[in-house]
């Protein structure tokens, strides 16, 4: 009995570990839960979880945001929103390499995390993104390594509001001719690995 239970603990600890766990701050507040696949992109889920435990994620903007494609976060140089300059937010990473690409079969649908790069397709650091659909385009460009498991309706309502666009001329919602980009985002209050809770 009581090696089953401990089975049963070990279990939920190993499942705990590929869980990462976002607050939401801004016009939405809630609580996404992300299942981390480890077996399929090991290097980019230890890279998240270690920025993740080293308070990296913390207070990151949605720095650009396209309704019905994708949400993007994870700038953690210039994405901070105590100094959140949106003219640079989504050029930078972090303090740690580039990692090779992580190619796999799985498909961008809704809810799937990729990460995302520059034009190099080994130039994924930091940054990602949540798809809000299907986007089939993206299959085997981008490193896929999660997906939402709890909170989607949360990511659903994140905003793009006011676009840089907006704040150079006070023109057009600007959606996808803003290319997503945002002022006043919603961010990342709190990131952190479920087994650390």
């Amino acid at each position: 009995m009581l090696t089953a239970l401990f089975l049963a603990q070990s279990v939920v600890a190993q499942n705990a570990e590929n869980i990462l766990v976002v607050e939401l701050g801004g016009r939405i507040e809630g609580r996404v839960e992300i299942e981390l696949f480890d077996k399929i992109a090991p290097e980019h889920v230890a890279r998240v979880k270690r920025l993740a435990r080293e308070g990296y994620y913390d207070n990151v903007a949605f720095h650009r945001v396209i309704g019905g494609f994708m949400a993007q976060t994870g700038d953690v140089k210039f994405g901070k929103m105590d100094e959140f300059l949106p003219q640079y937010a989504g050029l930078g990473g972090s303090v740690y390499p580039d990692l090779p690409a992580e190619f796999s079969k799985e498909k961008f649908r809704s809810g799937i995390l990729g990460m995302a790069r520059g034009s190099d397709e080994n130039s994924a650091n930091s940054q990602f993104f949540i798809t809000l659909g299907d986007a089939e385009f993206l299959n085997g460009a981008y490193t896929v390594f999660g997906k939402v498991i709890s909170g989607m309706d949360k990511v659903e309502q994140i905003h793009f509001n006011e676009t840089l666009t907006e704040i150079r001329q006070a023109s057009a919602e600007g959606k996808p001719h803003a290319n997503g980009a945002v002022r006043n985002p919603d961010y990342m209050m709190r990131v952190f690995v479920k087994v650390d809770e």
